[in-house]
């Protein structure tokens, strides 16, 4: 399975940990990274991973529809700065820990034999949640971003109607904020459920 082949992998309090350690060595030395943004969206994301760890109980009721869940592993492909990931990852965090699934996270950048197998319409798009029964066969994938999120997305990139990508990132959030994780939830339900 290409991702026992990463370079390194986190469970989800290990990559907390990795980001924390990003936001301060990229605001002590800036030419890390190759836009000062990353500094910025880094510290945001950071505190919105904290928000939604600290917040979010998965519902009882979509767990008692994961009972008869076959074993699985879950790997997420990530960045810290992505803002997709700070809005999804706590949340899938949650159900894996709630339905005793390992989760293992690995970084796009440094992982590019990986990324290139789990391209979103030709574009290194993330986070991708990549599923793997107990023989390690491909169970499913999900990602970027929900799909209500996406068709945002799309229509931004379509028509950006004199919105900048801060502006847009704003509506994004905004986005996020009131969904609540409802649309990844169904989702994952969906998609389990079809298998």
């Amino acid at each position: 399975m290409i991702f026992e082949k990463a370079l390194r992998s986190f469970s989800y309090s290990e990559f907390l940990e990795y980001a924390a350690k990003e936001v301060v060595l990229n605001e002590e030395d800036p030419s890390r990274v190759e836009d000062p943004k990353y500094i910025h969206f880094g510290k945001l994301n950071l505190q919105r991973m904290k928000r939604w760890t600290k917040t979010y109980q998965v519902p009882e009721a979509l767990l008692q529809q994961f009972l008869n869940l076959q074993q699985q592993e879950w790997w997420v492909i990530t960045e810290a700065w992505c803002g997709d990931s700070a809005q999804n990852l706590p949340l899938i965090a949650a159900l894996a820990e709630q339905l005793s699934i390992p989760l293992r996270i690995v970084l796009r950048d440094e992982n590019p034999e990986i990324i290139d197998q789990y391209l979103t319409n030709g574009t290194k798009s993330i986070p991708v949640l990549v599923a793997f029964d107990k023989d390690k066969h491909q169970v499913f994938r999900w990602g970027p971003r929900p799909v209500a999120a996406q068709e945002l997305m799309n229509d931004w990139k379509a028509d950006p109607r004199d919105r900048d990508f801060e502006a847009f990132e704003l509506e994004m959030h905004q986005w996020y904020t009131q969904n609540k994780g409802k649309d990844l939830e169904q989702e994952l339900l969906k998609i389990i459920n079809s298998k």
